[in-house]
């Protein structure tokens, strides 16, 4: 059974919307910031790569946002 919305079931973030609302931050100052490559920012933000639970509240704790802000999970329950 095929929808449409099958690419938007899992994880999904707003980390790329964010950098820029935080005086245009690039992938490798985020990437600094919580101590990963910049590749792996690059996955993360094109959700290519779930962040482990820890980078996540790293990535949360750098925008000055809860979890559920930055994150967001939809199931195709």
């Amino acid at each position: 059974m095929s929808n449409l919305d099958d690419s938007k079931i899992g994880i999904s973030n707003s980390i790329r919307t964010l950098r820029f609302l935080h005086n245009e931050m690039t992938q490798k100052q985020l990437a600094e910031q919580i101590g990963v490559t910049r590749q792996t920012v690059m996955a993360i933000e094109s959700n290519k790569y779930s962040p482990t639970l820890e980078v996540a509240f790293k990535i949360a704790e750098v925008f000055n946002l809860p979890l559920d802000n930055v994150f967001s999970y939809r199931s195709d329950k």
